[in-house]
């Protein structure tokens, strides 16, 4: 956790300019892809929301006796998020992007959004997270995209469940961010098939084409370090000292607009490093993955195999292990054997193809439901995955014209956007 927090503080420091609206009729000010992402969308530019909705956490079991290893004595449970109206209304549920929990920033920003629309809101973990991996995950080695889909879909059912004596709902809808965007188009091709819940509308906000390539395209960000990925240790603390130093120098007292104004005047940091703290952040909080998924299957991967850890056992150098290990490796190693044993016969490229929108084009294309939000540079996607998506979904497709990765999901014309869409037949 400790490191996950200096990351967070480390990322502070790449404050863009806030530049005026490019003349496109787009406000959101944040014109470079890395900084936006990084930094999101400044405070007075987001839609004031109400404080204290009404909600609550909700612990569920969606894997009926399932065994947990000693070392994850602390986990009692799937943790989800329920915010409720006090009258029917529709139930929208949310999937988080890569490594994220089901109280991420980005995903509290859209249930409080959707919230003030008129929703219940259900917020859950992404696959890839350390809980979902523990609790929810079947085979608890996350990636697949159809088997992530049948887990996120036994989590909603266990989850509706749940809930479904106290609050009342009109029709159900579903969206996701990131990774979760694109596990969110199979979860609803599940719900055709299973009609559990017949999902009204469904939004894909920044989703990948291909899982594939844009974990590549991720990946690479670290090759702009000094070094490069092999580096990444060094480089975590050259940026962490350089931060805290120009903090001590600065005398400041907190960690606010003024001080991230001050760092950005002071050129403190590259735009080659702003894709490296990107970079790093994805592999942080991939190895929070790796391990989970290491125990529980006893992969033998990261955590030599038949060693039984103890609550009290030192877990710091088998996270330093997971940071080093790229997503290629960790798909070359262990993730296409462990399926090419279930399936023989299974080609790499098969399970690459099948980790793609693509592989599930013929449900896509032109079904009403669908919309996507996503933007001209984000870097996850190259160009022809943007005219593809457009091709795919046709005018239910926004693209907006900046915001990197994410970084614009809580201005306001996304957010208005996103709830408008969503809330049309509701």
């Amino acid at each position: 956790m400790k490191y996950l927090k200096l990351l967070f503080i480390m990322s502070l420091v790449l404050l863009p300019a806030l530049c005026p609206a490019a003349g496109d009729g787009y406000g959101y000010p944040i014109l470079d892809s890395y900084a936006a992402t990084i930094m999101g969308t400044p405070d007075k530019l987001k839609l004031k929301h109400p404080e204290g909705i009404p909600s609550r956490e909700l612990v569920i079991h969606p894997i009926l006796n399932l065994k947990k290893p000693d070392v994850f004595f602390y986990d009692n449970g799937l943790r989800c998020a329920l915010a409720y109206q006090k009258k029917k209304a529709p139930l929208i549920f949310l999937i988080a992007g890569t490594g994220s929990s089901y109280n991420a920033p980005k995903l509290m920003a859209m249930m409080n959004g959707l919230y003030n629309a008129g929703f219940h809101v259900i917020t859950l973990s992404s696959p890839t997270h350390p809980n979902f991996v523990i609790n929810a995950s079947r085979s608890h080695i996350p990636g697949n995209l159809t088997e992530d889909a049948a887990d996120l879909y036994q989590v909603m059912e266990t989850a509706w469940n749940h809930v479904k004596g106290d609050i009342e709902v009109s029709n159900f809808c579903l969206s996701g961010y990131s990774l979760g965007a694109t596990q969110a188009a199979f979860v609803a091709k599940l719900d055709d098939e299973r009609k559990v819940f017949n999902f009204n509308k469904v939004l894909l906000i920044n989703p990948a084409v291909s899982l594939y390539d844009s974990v590549k395209r991720i990946e690479a960000l670290l090759d702009g370090i000094p070094g490069g990925p092999k580096k990444i240790g060094a480089f975590f603390n050259r940026m962490l000292n350089r931060f805290v130093e120009f903090y001590r120098e600065g005398d400041f007292i907190e960690v606010n607009n003024e001080f991230l104004y001050e760092v950005y005047k002071a050129d403190l940091v590259s735009r080659d490093e702003a894709g490296g703290l990107i970079g790093l952040s994805f592999r942080i909080n991939s190895a929070g993955m790796l391990f989970a998924s290491d125990v529980m299957t006893n992969g033998g991967y990261i955590v030599p195999k038949n060693r039984v850890l103890k609550p009290s056992d030192p877990l710091e150098d088998y996270f330093r292990v997971g940071v080093y290990l790229s997503f290629i490796q960790y798909f070359n190693e262990y993730f296409y054997p462990y399926f090419r044993g279930q399936r023989p016969g299974l080609t790499r490229e098969q399970l690459i193809q099948s980790l793609s929108l693509k592989s599930i084009e013929g449900y896509l294309k032109s079904n009403p439901k669908f919309g996507v939000m996503t933007n001209e540079n984000d870097f996850i996607l190259s160009s022809a995955d943007r005219e593809y998506l457009r091709q795919l979904f046709g005018e239910a497709t926004k693209v907006y014209p900046r915001g990197g990765h994410l970084g614009n999901l809580e201005y306001r014309d996304n957010m208005v956007y996103m709830t408008d869409f969503v809330g049309f037949f509701n």
